[in-house]
């Protein structure tokens, strides 16, 4: 097998990962439908959305959002991120693309049912306290957590980095995603999202949830024996990007001259392959693929 061959090889395994099985349809649909976008194509928040860097930020979310223990217990009761995993990949992938990239048709049919969904996911915490996915509260923690992370993966290891004004402009592009899932008043500056994340600290805590959750996300992978080594680099530059005071509750270790050294080196190498890898072009779409 050629270079041309490995690299399309590679290119379609992370598309089928991160996208499903229908995603040759759906990313059709998302670039390709004519009409007007939620964000012009010189925003922000699609240079961050459509990198590599995303791969490293969406892991460190899924971290720093288990420290939330009514989030963490309905990520636990209705995700199935366990017994599915790569399905709940492959629709967050989808949410975030279509939101991000796709006609404002397809943007608000995706939060109409992201919403739909969200009005179902109710229970109670182990601790005894209810909680429900509708609760402005727990989606603004799910927001910022996510926010936070994509951009500080982006600044690590994007093809480039926003200035002062491009970081304020993409929290500022990502509160309109917000506010169309029921977030009230979301941050739309760097600042501001640094000091609502600094609010809800005395609200987190490293649950036996979120301990199992962070072990089965560093740890156990569902994938085959070569993709370990690259996930596992990926994985530690995640978990680089972390706060002190969120790596400690989720026993996770704190090795900044690591961090800054063995581990930014090999998350910038796998970042650097997949964003090589891809740029060589997804596949075509099935003809019957459609989206849901």
């Amino acid at each position: 097998m050629g270079v041309a061959g490995l690299r399309a090889r590679i290119a379609a395994g992370l598309f089928e990962k991160v996208a499903g099985a229908e995603g040759a349809g759906r990313r059709e649909r998302i670039h390709a439908t004519p009409g007007p976008r939620w964000f012009a194509t010189d925003r922000p928040i699609r240079a961050v959305h459509g990198d590599a860097a995303m791969f490293v930020g969406g892991l460190r979310a899924l971290l720093l959002q288990s420290l939330h223990p009514l989030a963490m217990a309905g990520v636990a009761g209705h995700s199935g991120f366990r017994g599915d995993p790569w399905g709940r990949l492959a629709r967050t992938s989808y949410f975030i693309a279509s939101t991000t990239f796709g006609p404002a048709e397809l943007a608000e049919e995706t939060i109409a049912r992201i919403r739909s969904v969200h009005e179902r996911v109710r229970g109670t915490a182990p601790d005894g306290r209810p909680y429900a996915a509708s609760d402005p509260h727990l989606l603004e923690w799910v927001h910022i957590a996510e926010i936070d992370s994509f951009l500080r993966a982006y600044q690590a290891y994007g093809s480039a980095r926003l200035d002062a004004t491009g970081r304020d402009a993409y929290v500022a592009d990502a509160a309109v995603v917000a506010r169309a899932l029921g977030v009230v008043d979301p941050p739309e500056t760097e600042a501001e999202l640094a000091a609502r994340i600094e609010a809800f600290r005395p609200e987190l805590d490293g649950s036996p949830a979120a301990r199992d959750t962070a072990h089965f996300l560093l740890r156990e992978p569902p994938l085959p024996g070569p993709a370990r080594v690259p996930y596992a680099l990926l994985g530690a530059a995640a978990v680089g990007l972390l706060p002190p005071w969120a790596r400690s509750p989720l026993a996770l270790p704190h090795r900044p001259r690591l961090d800054r050294t063995v581990v930014r080196l090999g998350g910038r190498a796998v970042t650097s392959g997949i964003r090589w890898a891809m740029a060589s072009g997804p596949p075509s779409p099935a003809p019957a693929a459609t989206a849901r």
